[in-house]
């Protein structure tokens, strides 16, 4: 079976299913149609019978650069925009959360702020030794609302979830790994996907209710934070998204040069 919907493709083979972002030409950023699509792709893979485990994988150079500047002015000047943002992001994550089954993502190039939630809300993270992680919302004058900062810490601990989502900084795989944002290391993008797939197989073969049962109850720890983290970081980051200070941070970036903020 395979479903599309704009920018996302789902092909479902027996016990392993394989989740794929597909506009490499704008480096898979997530947009208001693509946000609805892993919405609906992530349901699907819930409904789907006889899954045992998901390759969550991407094409072309990046797997995602996350959201774009024009989508953000966009927003900066829209309040129903903003309170849609919340939640948007609610859902999102909320529905990656709830596939029943693994989630192991084959992480070929970089992963920037939502695409980087995305990541580390899965279950397992095959990287290339290249390709980084960031979530690099400050930079543009935003809270980390659309789970940065429920992912972060979960997998990095709190201490490193602090120095990355308060400075924007990236990580590669390497360091990644060493920080519990990546659960293995490969040396080329071209290797990712293969060893995402065998992975996904490995844990497909083995007792289904087993694993399933395993994941229900460790995402039980992520539902007991997304309660307490997900809504306030999202309701912070709309407000933030109101800011002056965005409009400023958009600017600097196009000009290539530093931000004067006012934090207002």
């Amino acid at each position: 079976m395979e479903t599309e919907w704009p920018g996302v493709r789902l092909v479902a083979d027996g016990e392993v299913a394989e989740l794929t972002l597909c506009r490499p030409e704008v480096l898979n950023r997530v947009d208001a149609e693509v946000h609805e699509s892993l919405q609906g792709a992530f349901g699907a893979l819930a409904a789907l019978d006889g899954l045992r485990a998901v390759v969550f994988a991407s094409t072309g150079k990046a797997f995602s650069a996350g959201g774009d500047f024009d989508f953000i002015l966009r927003q900066n000047a829209d309040p129903d925009g903003r309170r849609h943002m919340v939640r948007d992001a609610l859902g999102l994550l909320g529905a990656l959360l709830d596939v029943p089954v693994p989630v192991v993502v084959a992480l070929q190039g970089d992963a920037m702020g939502l695409g980087a939630t995305l990541v580390l809300g899965a279950d397992a993270v095959v990287a290339a030794r290249r390709a980084r992680l960031a979530d690099p919302h400050v930079m543009v004058g935003l809270v980390a609302g659309d789970g940065g900062c429920l992912v972060w810490p979960q997998s990095a601990g709190l201490l490193t979830a602090k120095r990355y989502l308060l400075t924007g900084d990236a990580l590669d795989g390497e360091t990644a790994l060493r920080a519990g944002l990546v659960t293995d290391l490969v040396d080329n993008p071209d290797e990712v996907l293969p060893a995402a797939r065998a992975l996904a197989g490995r844990i497909a073969a083995l007792p289904p209710l087993a694993v399933q049962g395993t994941k229900r109850a460790l995402n039980a720890l992520q539902r007991a934070r997304f309660a307490e983290v997900m809504e306030l970081s999202a309701t912070l980051e709309a407000a933030s998204l109101a800011s002056a200070d965005v409009r400023e941070a958009v600017a600097a970036l196009r000009e290539r040069r530093p931000g004067r903020y006012q934090g207002r």
